[in-house]
């Protein structure tokens, strides 16, 4: 317990002692760090959901759910889990 209490002083301290820019540029990189995240976890939940589709209706993978056209073979190269031609 002392040490923990310890360490989050010297936590604390150092948090203090740091420059407001410092502290800036921290909390920018946090939250830069947050958005990253959230991106990552939506484009792996739409690669899981193309894959998922793929595996159930393999005949519809590569067509556009609105019109049901064949998404062009470079928007697929670039984007696999594409819904739509746009």
């Amino acid at each position: 317990m002392v040490e923990a209490l310890a360490r989050y002083n010297r936590a604390t301290r150092d948090t203090l002692q740091q420059e407001p820019g410092d502290r800036g540029t921290d909390t920018a990189d946090q939250e830069l760090d947050t958005v990253n995240a959230a991106r990552e976890t939506a484009e792996l939940a739409e690669i899981d959901a193309a894959l998922e589709r793929l595996y159930r209706r393999p005949e519809q993978y590569g067509r556009c759910e609105r019109s049901g056209k064949p998404i062009p073979f470079e928007r697929l190269d670039l984007v696999p889990w594409a819904r739509t031609c746009d």
